[in-house]
């Protein structure tokens, strides 16, 4: 499941991921689905958790979701997926991220790739600025700590040893009863994340809202009303609406 970003302008997505993956498009054995965000944060589209329970239901047994490049808030994938993965590049000023906190404390694993040729010593210097900012970070999962390990998908080295390390992290929480109820966990989010987009949907489509909004619009932009006051009254005007 790839996702591309989609241009605030015009509106559309390239989706050239799968045009790229030469050898895994060919294989019999693998789908590759681009999607666009269409606007949604979070590095996800709205649709890829029923994209990935589809996959499922088709019988694909191991499903990657890899995302438009997501930021320090950017964490939604990490209520869809059973691990997730950090992919990172040596030497792309990325390496002081390593210190804050947001997708750090969500990681299970960080990736340095393209560590090969003249990017090894930076892939080698990347790794231990990560394990050392990982280690001032708590984690709630008491049988895992997440590693930092590099690799090279150039010359396909170094991802034997990330895909042992996957299957080691299922092993530990499916035995621990941690990789169930991280799953119960999602399905709660994806429950409450899924009110809010309905509740939000609904509350755009009331004419009463639509109306007020635009006379709202006009007030701030004159700076006779705030931002906060306006939101509060629309909402007054949509449970109005909806007799709530």
């Amino acid at each position: 499941m790839a996702v591309d970003p989609t241009s605030e302008r015009t509106g559309g997505s390239i989706l050239g991921d799968k045009t790229r993956m030469h050898n895994l498009s060919t294989n019999t054995s693998a789908f590759i689905r681009p999607s666009p965000t269409s606007g949604v944060l979070g590095g996800v589209n709205q649709l890829t958790r029923e994209s990935i329970l589809i996959c499922e239901a088709a019988g694909f047994d191991t499903i990657l979701v890899e995302t438009v490049g997501i930021g320090q808030s950017e964490t939604v994938v990490s209520s869809m997926v059973d691990f997730f993965l950090v992919l990172m590049l040596p030497g792309a000023g990325d390496d002081l991220q390593g210190i804050k906190r947001g997708v750090m404390e969500v990681a299970d694993m960080i990736v340095i790739n393209k560590a090969d040729g003249n990017n090894e010593p930076k892939a080698l210097a990347a790794k231990n600025d990560y394990t050392h900012a990982l280690r001032m970070l708590t984690s709630d999962e008491a049988d895992w700590h997440p590693e930092v390990l590099t690799c090279s998908a150039l010359h396909n080295s170094g991802l034997d040893a990330v895909w042992q390390q996957i299957e080691k992290y299922k092993s530990l929480r499916t035995k621990s009863g941690a990789f169930q109820q991280h799953r119960q966990s999602q399905l709660q989010f994806w429950l409450r994340s899924t009110i809010e987009q309905h509740l939000m949907r609904d509350f755009n489509a009331q004419p009463d809202v639509q109306a007020e909004r635009e006379i709202l619009n006009r007030e701030i932009a004159g700076g006779n009303i705030t931002p906060v006051k306006a939101a509060r009254k629309l909402v007054e005007i949509y449970k109005n609406s909806s007799n709530l």
